[in-house]
């Protein structure tokens, strides 16, 4: 099916099918990682536009409610959000962006759903949880957040709750680690292996934290589970969306290394090594159980790795 990108007077990215799409959607954070690949999969059949912060400030509550209304989508994904997790924790104007963006945005966005009739998606965090679990969380267990990253996050998700009964329609999907083909924003940023390919290319070992685990998420596997989660008419609530195969940052710089065929040594090492101004939880494994299992992340890895998509 030929798909067709085109820009507009304002910028504002559209993605129309020849079929007359059978949905009109509207993706914020369209330029990001995980933006990027939303507007790909969800481009098959559907009219798709997508706003990045050049078009709209998810913060601007009037913005909002006034341009969501006058395109009417039928779904609306926000895929924008505020993860320098270390940078919030100890900066006062940093915490209250980080609150704005995963806060107020959400609670915006919900707003106009529930006015206009349309289905809300919106991402969270493992970061939700505080890790004391070590079986790993349902999508029932209660947040408990131990860093202010993961407080926005977790507020941003009540924020949408407290509207579910009176009617909005809504996904949550929590997901963590993620990776992927980078985005076009200016505020993406490298992600874990991305770092991990550079400092193996120019070092001879690098130490990796080796007591927090969670999972991996290939962005273009989480855009696909998102839409599948769509067109399988899936009930409204909350979801757990990652990888398969639980592993800590060192077993998975490991596994780059290993996949890359880098010799760099890996060397293990506990998290309290580093300085890192944010608390993270020790075992933030995110469980599935309302869909179908994604792929093990070392498969994915490999695709990342060896696809023709720029890094």
């Amino acid at each position: 099916m030929d798909s067709r990108l085109r820009g507009n007077d304002s910028g504002v990215v559209v993605v129309r099918n020849d079929n007359h799409g059978n949905m009109k959607i509207l993706i914020l954070g369209a330029k990001g990682s995980l933006g990027r690949q939303l507007m790909k999969v969800f481009a098959e059949g559907n009219e798709v536009l997508g706003w990045d912060r050049g078009e709209i400030d998810i913060t601007d509550r009037e913005l909002i409610l006034r341009k969501v209304e006058e395109v009417k989508p039928e779904l609306v994904i926000n895929a924008a959000a505020y993860n320098a997790v270390d940078k919030c924790e100890d900066n006062d104007e940093e915490y209250e962006l980080a609150k704005k963006l995963n806060i107020d945005g959400p609670k915006f966005l919900a707003e106009i759903c529930l006015k206009i009739g349309a289905t809300l998606i919106h991402y969270s965090t493992n970061y939700v949880f505080n890790g004391e679990k070590d079986s790993g969380y349902v999508e029932t267990d209660e947040p408990k957040p131990i860093n202010r990253y993961g407080k926005s996050k977790f507020h941003g998700e009540k924020r949408i709750l407290e509207l579910s009964g009176q009617g909005l329609k809504w996904y949550l999907v929590r997901t963590s680690k993620l990776f992927g083909p980078r985005g076009q924003s200016e505020m993406a940023k490298a992600n874990f292996f991305d770092i991990m390919l550079e400092q193996g290319k120019n070092k001879a070992s690098v130490e990796v934290v080796d007591d927090e685990a969670s999972c991996f998420t290939y962005t273009p596997d989480l855009a696909k589970a998102t839409r599948e989660l769509v067109d399988g008419g899936y009930g409204y609530g909350i979801y757990h969306l990652t990888n398969s195969g639980a592993c800590t940052w060192y077993e998975a710089a490991v596994e780059l290394f290993k996949l890359a065929k880098i010799e760099t040594e890996v060397k293990p090492i506990a998290g309290d090594k580093l300085v890192r101004p944010a608390k993270r939880p020790k075992y933030a494994v995110l469980l599935n159980t309302k869909l179908p299992p994604l792929r093990n992340y070392q498969e994915a890895l490999k695709e990342y790795l060896y696809s023709k998509e720029p890094k």
